[in-house]
């Protein structure tokens, strides 16, 4: 089920109204009713992997307690290992079968000999990489005593297949959003309207920025050799915000529906394109999944303790792990060891922790420096989603070379000036809000109703005017 469906305009009432107005005064109950809105949710693209979410929970769950009532290191690391081999085990034949059996048929041509392996039909169920790590965090934690395991089944289950957040993320973590379903929830008004006004802006990053974007994107990606070098910018340019309209968007109406349930979600985006350097640009760009690496890979590995050797091995073992996670093609590794040759300079020079505040800090503009920084940036960020969008190296590497071309000094082969001003229009309003949650966080004490509700017309108008073909999410296909 989408978030920009009619099917979903008319679930989230459903569930809403159950929640608040008949199963409120049992928490057991609403627990229930969240657990089943969210297997009907997931089961409504393919009922059949229900299967595979309800198993890693059943796994889980019971890990958990096997842990808790042993106090032998041995059987709960043991307990550990089968967890994670099983959460591992389906991710990596559903993600990755076809990928390795292939590089490995390949790997024996080189030498000349040749083997024949039969590429499965495999369908990658929605989210499985998502709820796969957050069900993992879950039994980490408990191993490492930084969790209690839950005795509620219930609980333990609506955790893990939380509708707003199960296919797209943020990846929550147990000690945030497990504790939150054994408390009562009272409905907020002033979360609602947030959570709402959230939705809103996300809705808008979906449908007016990431679908447009997608349009344009697509045909110069899918027949970039008809194309000059300066259409091929322009087509870098719309998948880069195609991508952050599309899955920041995703985040932000999880994120609001969430809060519409009593909920509280990590956040996942804090304006990435406005970051001064690569370090800073991941610390603000899908923090759910780069701060889940971070303390469950990297940190183990020896972090940036040790030599220096050790500190840029775990650098490009992070940052390649990260591209692989998003898809089995060597375009998402080259994808990330790229993001980590713009990372290790930082590092070595002890400057990756240099912005942590706000950009323009209490000030309307930026200055040149920070301009150009964000610029220099900027253009990295998009020449590295060349491979991210490419189909395969070929593509990617044809698509660059076609770039650095005289044609690139020739005029755009398309005119997509509407497309141009929504995006300006985005920037704009996030640029003003950039030390807010989102850009609709208009607080009443601070700015007029009047200003508020033109506002909120606005984008909604904004939607209905200049909304794009509906697509899916693309991290659904991760």
């Amino acid at each position: 089920m989408l978030f920009n469906s009619i099917e979903f305009v008319i679930f989230l009432p459903i569930v809403f109204i159950l929640y608040w107005f008949i199963t409120s005064n049992n928490l057991k109950v609403q627990n229930s009713l969240i657990l089943i809105a969210s297997y009907v949710f997931y089961g409504w693209w393919d009922w059949r992997f229900l299967s595979l979410i309800a198993f890693s929970s059943f796994v889980d769950y019971f890990v958990g307690i096997g842990m808790s009532s042993s106090k032998s290191k041995r059987r709960r690391l043991i307990l550990l290992w089968i967890s994670i081999s099983v959460n591992l085990g389906f991710l990596g034949f559903f993600k990755y079968f076809n990928f390795f059996a292939e590089n490995f048929a390949n790997a024996f041509t080189i030498f000349g000999n040749t083997i024949s392996i039969d590429r499965l039909n495999i369908i990658l169920p929605v989210g499985i990489s998502f709820y796969t790590f957050q069900t993992l965090s879950y039994s980490i934690d408990v191993y490492k005593r930084k969790l209690e395991p839950t005795k509620d089944i219930i609980a333990f289950f609506a955790f893990v297949s939380f509708f707003p957040q199960l296919v797209a993320g943020p990846i929550e973590r147990a000690t945030n959003l497990l504790p939150q379903f054994y408390k009562k929830r009272i409905f907020d008004l002033a979360k609602a309207k947030d959570g709402m006004r959230q939705i809103l802006w996300g809705l808008f990053k979906k449908i007016v920025i990431a679908d447009n974007c997608a349009e344009y994107a697509n045909m110069i990606f899918n027949n970039h050799s008809d194309y000059s070098g300066s259409t091929l910018v322009l087509g870098a340019l719309f998948f880069t915000f195609q991508i952050y309209g599309d899955f920041s968007g995703y985040s932000d109406i999880a994120i609001g529906t969430s809060r519409l349930f009593g909920f509280n979600l990590m956040r996942n985006f804090a304006f990435p394109y406005f970051s001064r350097d690569i370090a800073e640009f991941w610390r603000r760009w899908h923090i759910s999944l780069s701060t889940w690496f971070r303390d469950y890979l990297y940190i183990p590995l020896g972090g940036s303790r040790g030599s220096l050797a050790n500190k840029i091995k775990n650098t490009f073992i992070i940052f390649i792990v990260s591209g692989f996670w998003h898809g089995a093609n060597w375009t998402f590794v080259i994808w990330g060891a790229l993001n980590a040759l713009y990372f290790i300079p930082l590092m070595l020079m002890n400057r990756n922790r240099r912005y942590t505040n706000s950009i323009a800090e209490n000030r309307l503009l930026p200055t040149l420096r920070e301009v150009l920084q964000i610029g220099i940036t900027f253009s990295l960020t998009i020449f590295a989603w060349i491979f991210f969008r490419a189909e395969d190296l070929h593509h990617a590497f044809s698509y660059i070379n076609k770039i650095f071309s005289l044609s690139l000094f020739s005029g755009s082969d398309i005119s997509p000036t509407y497309v141009i001003v929504l995006i300006l229009v985005l920037v704009t309003a996030e640029w003003i809000q950039r030390d807010k949650q989102h850009a609709l966080q208009l607080p009443s004490f601070n700015v007029h109703k009047t200003v508020r509700w033109t506002v909120y017309y606005g984008v909604i108008a904004l939607i209905i005017l200049f909304g794009g073909s509906q697509q899916e999410f693309i991290y659904f296909q991760f």
